[in-house]
């Protein structure tokens, strides 16, 4: 396999998610302002932080009733912001915690009277 030259040009340039001055992470997390600054919920600070999935269901429920700017249903729009955190989270959520919020996905369900 060849090996390619660099350009000055291509050597100067800071690899993707890096400054070139400092080589330090630059701040790429557009998920994290998704959950945030969401325009389907407004949900309670440190929400997912919480240790109890029945009080996290019934925050989700609470925020997503009172919410006027979603698109689907309350349920809808819960059970989407829920997986938006699992899925975000990825492969840096413990065991733990990815237990502890899909049984918030059960409490969540059960408190809308889905299966």
């Amino acid at each position: 396999m060849a090996t390619r030259k660099r350009t000055a040009r291509a050597k100067a340039k800071a690899p993707r998610g890096r400054t070139a001055a400092s080589g330090r992470k630059t701040a790429r997390r557009w998920s994290g302002s998704v959950t945030a600054h969401s325009n389907a919920l407004d949900l309670e600070p440190a929400l997912f932080k919480g240790s109890d999935p029945a009080s996290i269901a019934r925050s989700l429920k609470r925020s997503a009733e009172r919410s006027h700017r979603r698109k689907a249903g309350p349920f809808q729009s819960a059970m989407s912001m829920l997986n938006f955190y699992i899925n975000r989270g990825g492969r840096n959520l413990s065991a733990s915690r990815k237990k502890l919020l899909e049984r918030a996905k059960t409490e969540l369900r059960r408190l809308y009277g889905r299966t």
